[in-house]
């Protein structure tokens, strides 16, 4: 292979970057970002994050995105503020304003008060502005020319959602949620709830699955250590592929054992549990990849790492 091909190809480098994505910037242009500087051959998210939404956007490297999909479906965190009087076409202050109701004095109070009420499995109705499909469609491009469709609702469960501030017209909460919860709609529904009408004006993801208080790197922090240290310095911010995957039981493979499983084939683990998936490792080599237990007990390959991750 020629060096202009392998420069095309990029590096092959394995590993989660918890990205602190920035207003006003699309989740695949922070994803497009990140792979530019590290020079990766293969990146992928986990999960948009709307343009207007900061924090927590986990990219994940080269063998790291064969267990995207459990960050995916992990639970998520988030602080948001909700703007009490006016409701947006998006449900956020990027939309114009469809509707203004007066905020009486103890509205954001109420707010408060009904917070309980949205703990536990929530209906929730998903937004037109979304990346849902209709019919093959994008929910928003339909949205854009001004089309409305019906939507299914689905069931959620926000898991705590507690107050951090409020003032008479706006309310700043935590919350924390199932995957495939729209933090716009819980607002506006809150809102609703409380005889008002709202919309997002800040959005920040905090936490994604494991990563809860995990050091979180800027695009500009990013440059800056690139400028200084190269990819050496970008390398060492990386996590390591199975810290995605901590709350999955752990078992350990000899030599032998672990030659098959890499080859397909189901194996023998007395240590296993008795169901569900498993991380697996094999001895003096790290990280090799998830499995499933299987109703014999033996241990299926499910998703599998063509390198050994660090």
């Amino acid at each position: 292979m020629s060096r202009r091909n392998a420069r095309r190809k990029g590096r092959a480098i394995d590993g989660i970057l918890l990205l602190d994505k920035a207003a006003g910037l699309s989740s695949n242009a922070a994803l497009q970002g990140v792979k530019r500087l590290y020079g990766a051959a293969k990146a992928g998210h986990t999960g948009n994050l709307d343009p207007l939404a900061t924090g927590m956007l986990p990219v994940c490297l080269g063998n790291a995105t064969k267990v995207s999909a459990f960050l995916l479906d992990a639970d998520k965190r988030y602080r948001v503020t909700l703007a009490l009087g006016e409701r947006t076409a998006t449900g956020d202050a990027e939309g114009e304003v469809i509707e203004r109701l007066p905020v009486a004095d103890d509205t954001a109070a109420r707010v408060e008060q009904l917070l309980p009420d949205f703990v536990g499995d929530v209906s929730q109705v998903p937004p037109m502005y979304s990346a849902l499909k209709h019919k093959g469609e994008r929910l928003y491009r339909l949205a854009r020319q001004g089309l409305e469709v019906e939507r299914e609702a689905r069931s959620i469960t926000i898991h705590d959602l507690s107050l951090v501030q409020r003032t008479e017209t706006r309310v700043t909460l935590d919350v924390h949620c199932s995957k495939g919860t729209y933090v716009r709609v819980l607002a506006e529904d809150l809102a609703a709830a409380a005889d008002s009408c709202g919309h997002v004006v800040e959005l920040r993801r905090v936490g994604v699955g494991p990563y809860q208080t995990q050091r979180m790197w800027t695009q500009e922090e990013l440059e800056q250590v690139a400028e200084r240290d190269s990819v050496a310095g970008l390398d060492r911010l990386l996590l390591s592929v199975d810290s995605a995957l901590e709350q999955w039981p752990a078992v350990e493979l000899g030599r032998d054992t672990a030659f098959y499983l890499r080859r397909g084939n189901p194996v023998l683990v007395p240590t296993a549990p008795a169901n569900g998936w498993v991380r697996v490792y094999e001895a003096q080599r790290g990280f090799i990849g998830m499995g499933e237990v299987l109703d014999d007990g033996r241990v299926a390959p499910r998703r599998m790492m063509s390198a050994v991750s660090g």
